[in-house]
């Protein structure tokens, strides 16, 4: 998995709280992913046939992983035959060194590039630095992220966890302007007037795949910029990177996806481009790379082979409290949210092993999903799988085997919670609120109750004879 530094374990908790302690960094956060889930909510209400779209593409995604290697060999065959080469990588350094190669033998040093998630986990961008090219990022969230060397904090809107002010200070320090304006509409323009240049001027351009279609061999790409058109059709080398788990049967069933992806993702009825490449323009080169890394893996696991039927809309991550509360850089991973808590940890549960616990499992997550993955259900899973690979922290373990041991036994768990609701009546604040209590870091203990519920229920409640 890449998109990350170094290999010790993501600390989320230390990370979340960070971003927590900003308050206008964490309100804005919170806000502005909430108001996407509520324009989800109100294009979902407006479409009838809603839940029935949800169950085909989820039935199409289903089918078509089911049959993975006919469909590729169906889209390989039709792409060749559209004058497309086609190159399959195992792995991210394969994709990479493959992607390398392609530059070389046109003396492409310089790439325009829109958002993909895939180059981003294969870490593509500074190993082509360190072989001499130069790539521009084009879509302004990412932009802005590449800027500041950060990896992107959500799938679809990169850079959310950042206000105006950032922005322009991060302008300003890497290409120029004033870092005291922050209106939107300066900084939109100054991006891109600084990248268009440098769009023009590329000798490659690099685009992702948001589908990709067996019947045609077409790649499917949805922007709301424009900058994959430009970057796909300005240069005359236009290189797709895709996993091979965006592939969908047939054009027709492309209509299903377009529907649910941007209503899911922004609350918008459609992106604003939705563009189609099937081969290479006149004059010019297209290649596609097929990449597996660790696909074929998650597709073996019976517990965890559906999450590849995501479209990489960002809903579940829109709707999670944690998410919206800690932040993308928090998961310290490529694929944050709910969905990067069920894809890091298959790349290394070592590393990603605290991600499926920052979570309530409270459903919201599977429950707003287009393709219905059952997130929070493989949240749950991973976290045994976790937990009996001995990845959890000591702390946590004898935590956890403790409260097994108080749990198991009626006579200690009454004397536990009696003594509880007698140290939150009685210990003085400074006592109660201390280290052990983790709780009371953030909020306040709820009022003890006189008596415990059984104790209530023997004394209002007689036996049955």
């Amino acid at each position: 998995m890449s998109g990350t530094t170094g290999h010790r374990p993501v600390d989320h908790a230390a990370a979340a709280a960070a971003f927590v302690a900003d308050a206008p960094h964490l309100a804005f956060h919170d806000k502005r992913l909430w108001e996407l889930r509520q324009k989800r909510d109100g294009m979902m209400h407006g479409v009838p046939e809603w839940q029935e779209l949800r169950d085909l593409a989820s039935a199409i995604k289903e089918h078509t992983l089911s049959r993975l290697p006919e469909y590729l060999e169906q889209f390989e065959a039709q792409a060749l035959a559209n004058g497309v080469q086609v190159h399959w990588a195992r792995n991210a350094d394969e994709h990479n060194a493959t992607v390398l190669r392609i530059l070389r033998q046109h003396n492409a040093k310089t790439i325009a590039k829109s958002k993909s998630m895939l180059t981003e986990e294969c870490e593509m961008a500074p190993f082509l630095e360190r072989h001499g090219i130069t790539l521009t990022e084009t879509d302004l969230g990412e932009r802005i992220q590449q800027l500041d060397g950060q990896m992107p904090s959500h799938i679809v809107v990169p850079a959310v966890h950042k206000l105006r002010a950032d922005v322009a200070r991060v302008f300003a320090r890497t290409i120029g302007g004033d870092p005291d304006n922050s209106d939107p509409h300066a900084l939109a323009e100054h991006a891109r007037m600084t990248t268009r240049p440098l769009m023009l001027d590329a000798d490659a351009g690099m685009t992702g795949a948001n589908f990709l279609v067996a019947e045609t061999g077409a790649v499917v790409v949805c922007t709301n910029e424009g900058n994959a058109d430009l970057s796909a059709n300005l240069p005359r080398l236009h290189i797709v990177s895709a996993g091979v788990e965006k592939l969908i049967p047939r054009q027709a069933d492309l209509g299903v996806f377009i529907r649910l992806l941007s209503r899911s993702a922004l609350g918008s009825p459609i992106t604003q481009y939705t563009s189609h490449f099937r081969g290479p323009r006149d004059g010019a080169e297209m290649h596609i790379v097929l990449v597996d890394n660790g696909r074929s893996k998650r597709l073996g696991q019976e517990d965890f082979w559906t999450s590849l039927k995501c479209i990489r809309c960002g809903a579940c991550m829109n709707t999670c409290p944690v998410y919206r509360r800690s932040g993308g850089l928090s998961y310290g991973a490529v694929y944050s949210g709910p969905i990067g808590a069920i894809i890091n940890p298959a790349y290394d549960p070592a590393r990603y092993a605290a991600l499926p616990f920052a979570s309530t499992l409270n459903g919201s997550c599977t429950n707003v999903c287009p393709v219905r993955i059952n997130i929070h259900d493989q949240l749950y899973k991973w976290r045994r799988l976790i937990a009996e690979g001995g990845f959890l922290p000591k702390k946590k373990v004898f935590g956890v085997r403790l409260m097994g041991v108080v749990l198991a036994s009626p006579r200690l768990y009454r004397l536990a919670t009696a003594s509880a609701r007698l140290a939150v009546r009685m210990l003085p604040r400074a006592l109660l609120y201390c280290r052990l209590n983790a709780w009371g870091r953030d909020r306040e203990v709820p009022a003890a109750p006189r008596e415990s519920f059984a104790a209530w229920a023997a004394r209002n409640r007689p036996p049955k004879t």
